[in-house]
């Protein structure tokens, strides 16, 4: 799509904030007001619109990205999925060897698992390889409810959290800034930087992890702008 307006701009309406083209309402895909709850988060998507070169890039504009998934498609069936990470996170599938990336799975991961014992009040069964291991009933409940009970702006910022990094426990931990973003990215990679540290430096692969970095950490700020 071509660059059709000169000036984008955020501007109070009922129900929060919404942003305007050349002062005509910006719609969401499905044609419903583009509406935000906060005027930071309505100003970055101004921002966005307006670095806008003269062909649309979705790919330079998640906080619109994200904020028309909360508004069109952020809903039950988004939090069901989403909660069913829960039933084989990440953080407790674990290396058997070498030494070093067990021990550096152990102090990231357990953080991660920690946090979200103390928050949730769960437990969790991890293992050493990739056979699945049922979670607690409980957990699994408790989880699910955590997930459900999120607003839909906040929901849609979780889905890439969760789906990026195959883990339900770093995307609450992000969405509930428990824990610093970058920290949890370190976290949930350590598989794919343990690998190009033993076999060297690729480039394509090192742009997919960064690609993948870009998109969490824009999730990430998406939740700093709803506060």
């Amino acid at each position: 799509m071509k660059r059709f307006w000169k000036e984008a701009a955020a501007a109070p309406v009922d129900g929060g904030f919404g942003i305007t083209l050349d002062g005509k309402p910006l719609k969401t895909p499905a044609r419903t007001a583009l509406v935000v709850p906060t005027r930071a988060l309505a100003d970055a998507i101004a921002a966005e619109w307006n670095a806008s070169g003269e062909t649309i890039d979705p790919r330079a504009m998640p906080m619109t990205g994200l904020a028309n998934a909360a508004i069109d498609r952020a809903g039950g069936e988004i939090a069901t999925g989403l909660a069913r990470f829960g039933e084989s996170d990440l953080t407790c599938y674990r290396a058997a060897d070498p030494e070093p990336l067990v021990d550096r799975q152990t102090k990231a991961w357990d953080a991660l698992l920690g946090w979200a014992r103390r928050r949730y009040d769960v437990d969790f069964a991890t293992c050493s390889g990739i056979i699945h291991v049922p979670q607690p009933p409980e957990t699994i409940r408790h989880l699910g409810q955590a997930v459900h009970s999120l607003d839909p702006f906040r929901l849609a910022a979780l889905a890439p959290l969760v789906t990026i990094s195959g883990s339900l426990v770093a995307g609450l931990a992000v969405v509930e800034q428990a824990i610093p973003a970058d920290a949890v990215w370190d976290a949930v990679t350590i598989d794919e930087q343990w690998q190009l540290e033993q076999w060297g430096s690729d480039a394509e692969a090192e742009a997919m992890i960064e690609a993948r970095r870009i998109e969490f950490l824009a999730a990430s700020r998406f939740v700093e702008l709803l506060n």
